[in-house]
């Protein structure tokens, strides 16, 4: 814990967030503001909550901040989609930037598994923990 700028997964992300911001400067995005700034928070959310789920004390909370970094990630990529379908790029680019989203998304499923968020008896106790002391 506390060396997330080591964790490759991290790294990947850094590059996702970079090249949505990348993306969205282009024209085809101009002038449709709240979509460009909906899928650059959810790009950057992913990384901050790697950061944020490794500094953490425990395993428990950092799970809870993997898992949401998890869920922005498939956000990225439903929001790529979109931008792909409404024209605001190509099929290419849909394709490279979905890879980089999928390459993300795909390790953080290991790490929540190695930090213990797939063992079914330590969800269940960690739901009663939380229903007496939320995260």
């Amino acid at each position: 814990m506390g060396k997330f700028k080591d964790l490759r997964v991290w790294n990947d992300s850094m590059d996702l967030a970079t090249q949505v911001y990348e993306v969205t400067q282009d024209i085809s995005f101009a002038k449709d503001f709240a979509f460009i700034n909906q899928i650059r928070r959810a790009a950057v959310s992913i990384a901050s909550n790697i950061a944020e789920g490794d500094e953490r004390g425990t395993n428990r909370e950092a799970v809870h901040f993997f898992n949401i970094a998890k869920g922005s990630s498939a956000e990225v990529i439903t929001q790529l989609n979109i931008a792909f379908r409404v024209g605001y790029i190509d099929e290419a680019r849909l394709l490279k930037l979905e890879n980089l989203a999928e390459k993300v998304r795909a390790p953080l499923k290991n790490l929540i598994q190695s930090r213990g968020g797939s063992n079914p008896f330590t969800l269940i106790i960690w739901l009663l923990i939380s229903l007496i002391r939320p995260i």
